[in-house]
């Protein structure tokens, strides 16, 4: 079976309107198959469910919501009704890990669901898949005592990507066998089945290239990575990151059309286009930019030629923007001094939930920043994504989850 009809076994055959991983369908920040969102009504609270920490966002399949948070010491994944919350069943397992800035110490990476199975990926190392139907555990794997993954800054964060039967990670590890900054572990067993490169780990997480899903793109800590899914050999790399070792890349690469991907960092490194060639192998830069789009942690939105994004550092204050994406130049910016959030597609409307809590609803207009809904929905503090299924935003802050029903 073709690579692409094996990536569409493991997610289009889900349910219309799920989000089974990290970003949605495709991670590419965009709902499918979900009614037009007005911006006319303010958004309700359907359900709240109390977490512990974590920075981990909702997965969302067959009307089931899986979070991934910590409680005490112990990792704990829960299944949840998607439409009043209530619990279906919950696996644990002890972890030790402790942030070396003093920051939240629960987990970072999103649950990735596919072929029957929730993947999840703690901070401490510690890869599980999970029965989705009654939460069993099926397999485990310590990318600690395995490959060697460091700790880095804020533990390990890269969402799972599941495509042709295969379990992708960016780790940063390294051991007898050679580097293994990039891993594939088989979806059925949890056994390593390659590893390359001697890359360390970012806060990105992986895709597929768009037009050749036999292809995975990696933003890792040195830049841009393309990978054989089937063996882990490496087509592509170009350097792409800070000068200053106290930096880091986080934005997912966003996929722009046929072979094209779009990566972007802070800490002075900006933005960039590439076009993979299929039929010649080759990855060609097509622009890079400083100033144009610096994300600092939040994946972008692509929305008919154009990238919708919030620029600069949490610390200092985003601005969102629009740029036109052949070009690379800015259309418009507005909203100085956000404090940062993340964002979705739905539709022609995106969604912005921000660091303080709020919920933005705003038309992906290339021409001007057309505000429509601001509403509380959330306490500050969070800097999870989104999931977003069947007309509901699942959305999570320091304390709880809660469903919001957006008109």
């Amino acid at each position: 079976m073709r690579p692409f009809l094996l990536f569409l076994c493991a997610f289009s055959a889900l349910h219309a309107g799920d989000w089974p991983q990290f970003l949605g369908p495709q991670r590419t920040c965009t709902a499918s198959d979900e009614p037009a969102i007005t911006g006319s009504s303010e958004p309700e609270i359907v359900w709240k469910r109390m977490l512990g920490s974590g920075h981990a966002g909702a997965a969302v399949s067959k009307n089931r919501v899986i979070v991934t948070h910590r409680q005490g010491h112990e990792i704990v994944t829960e299944a949840l009704d998607a439409a009043d919350g209530k619990p279906l069943w919950k696996q644990t397992y002890p972890t030790n890990y402790r942030d070396s800035f003093g920051f939240d110490n629960g987990p970072r990476a999103v649950p990735c669901i596919a072929e029957g199975k929730v993947i999840t990926h703690g901070p401490e190392g510690v890869v599980q898949a999970l029965d989705f139907d009654t939460g069993r555990l099926l397999w485990s794997y310590d990318t600690v005592a395995e490959v060697g993954s460091p700790q880095g800054y804020f533990g390990r964060a890269c969402s799972p990507l599941i495509t042709e039967g295969k379990v992708l990670l960016n780790v940063g590890g390294k051991n007898a066998q050679g580097g293994a900054g990039i891993i594939a572990l088989d979806l059925a067993t949890g056994k390593l089945l390659w590893q390359a490169t001697d890359d360390e780990a970012s806060y990105s997480s992986p895709i597929l290239v768009p037009g050749d899903p036999g292809v995975s793109a990696f933003f890792t800590r040195r830049g841009v990575i393309l990978a054989a899914t089937s063996d882990g050999k490496i087509l592509a790399d170009d350097f792409f990151r800070a000068n200053i070792d106290a930096s880091v890349n986080a934005a997912t690469p966003v996929p722009c059309g046929e072979g094209r991907l779009f990566f972007t960092a802070a800490y002075d490194v900006g933005a960039g286009l590439w076009q993979w060639n299929k039929a010649e192998y080759k990855l060609t830069n097509l622009w890079k930019k400083a100033d144009t789009l610096d994300a600092h942690y939040t994946t972008p939105v692509y929305h008919s030629g154009h990238i919708f994004g919030l620029h600069g550092r949490q610390e200092t204050g985003m601005t969102l923007r629009c740029i036109d994406v052949a070009e690379g130049k800015v259309t418009w910016e507005a909203s100085d001094h956000l404090p940062g959030g993340t964002l979705l597609l739905v539709g022609d409307k995106i969604l912005l939930h921000s660091e303080t809590g709020e919920l933005w609803i705003f038309t992906a207009d290339p021409k001007k920043f057309n505000l429509l809904q601001r509403t509380q929905i959330t306490r500050a503090g969070h800097r999870s994504h989104d999931a977003f299924s069947n007309g509901l935003l699942f959305a999570r802050d320091a304390e709880k989850l809660v469903a919001v029903k957006v008109k």
